[in-house]
């Protein structure tokens, strides 16, 4: 057995539980030593969840919040200062609490194709139904998110930032099955040119800011793993429970290219011990057949966000997936 050890790593994807941002900030550090990250709460209400924090991102457009859901509008809105107003709050605390930090970190904003297949227009329907209006939403969250890493990296300059993209709408977009608002029919599927031009636009726009990477989290089945790496993307988290043999050949493959692979190994709502956490990777990474320094660019998380847990419960998740990840490392080498 050699004495060098393959340098798997663990990190969580996105939300927390309880509404205390500077603990659950702190708790990302002290368990994702690795990959810490800037967690959501959207048990502060529907401005701090997935859609909500995502609306304080864009550049350029207003939206609403309807009993529906998000719209788009034209004019300022409460919930949209909301929204706006408590991510400023979380950076705030972020830079209180990361100073002196130089390393890698993880913010998270939802993707371009599941904001369109979840926010309305201002006359109803999806953003998602009209090509113009994906155009701009697209547009809008490539430049907000660019403005915001910029920001960042001004606020904390030893921060190597990654900013992950969460897509768990993205598979039903392409496949035509995003229900339209009166539940009769379904959109049309979007084209993969116009799906894999709109993300290659936002990783290059974030990528101007000093080479920011991005990656894409996507826990839906069939994630469309080479359309995103094909779309720059430097890496992509999926749901180990939601992946076929192809998905397990299009992972062989990005691994050997370079790319990383997130793998959701601990399903959300259970409790694993680290030991069936690694079993569940090892056994996945053995009948790919990888050499140990190919199969090392896998990262080892939670299947999706931890919202729904009990703190005690979502502790216990990220210090499994971090112990899993450190006997993955020794068994690769045995």
């Amino acid at each position: 057995m050699t004495d060098e050890l393959p340098a798997i790593r663990s990190t969580g994807i996105g939300s927390w539980p309880g509404t205390d941002m500077a603990a659950a900030i702190r708790t990302t550090f002290e368990e994702c030593p690795d990959l810490p990250y800037l967690p959501e709460l959207p048990a502060r209400g529907p401005h701090a969840g997935l859609i909500g924090r995502s609306t304080a991102f864009l550049a350029g457009l207003e939206v609403d919040l309807q009993p529906a859901g998000w719209r788009l509008t034209t004019g300022s809105s409460r919930d949209h200062r909301l929204a706006i107003t408590t991510l400023r709050s979380d950076l705030d605390l972020l830079e209180e609490l990361a100073q002196g930090y130089a390393g890698a970190l993880k913010i998270a904003v939802g993707g371009p194709w599941t904001l369109a297949a979840t926010m309305e227009r201002p006359r109803g329907d999806r953003v998602l139904a009209d090509s113009g209006a994906r155009r701009d939403l697209g547009q809008s969250l490539a430049e907000g998110a660019a403005q915001l890493v910029a920001e960042l990296r001004r606020r904390l300059p030893g921060v190597d930032y990654l900013l992950q993209l969460d897509e768990p709408g993205l598979p039903a977009v392409l496949g035509g099955t995003i229900p339209t608002a009166s539940g009769l029919g379904k959109h049309r599927a979007v084209d993969v040119p116009e799906v894999s031009t709109t993300l290659s636009q936002l990783i290059e726009r974030v990528a101007a800011v000093d080479g920011t990477k991005v990656a894409v989290h996507c826990c839906a089945a069939d994630p469309p793993i080479a359309l995103l790496l094909g779309a720059g993307a430097e890496g992509v988290f999926v749901d180990l429970e939601q992946l076929d043999p192809a998905d397990w050949d299009a992972i062989a493959e990005a691994l050997e290219n370079g790319h990383w692979i997130g793998l959701g190994a601990l399903p959300t709502g259970e409790t694993l011990s680290a030991d069936q956490v690694s079993k569940r990777v090892l056994g996945r990474l053995r009948e790919l057949g990888l050499e140990p320094s190919i199969a090392a660019r896998v990262l080892i998380t939670p299947a999706c966000g931890l919202a729904d847990t009990s703190e005690v419960g979502a502790l216990q998740a990220l210090r499994a997936v971090r112990k899993a990840a450190e006997i993955v490392a020794e068994e690769l080498v045995r």
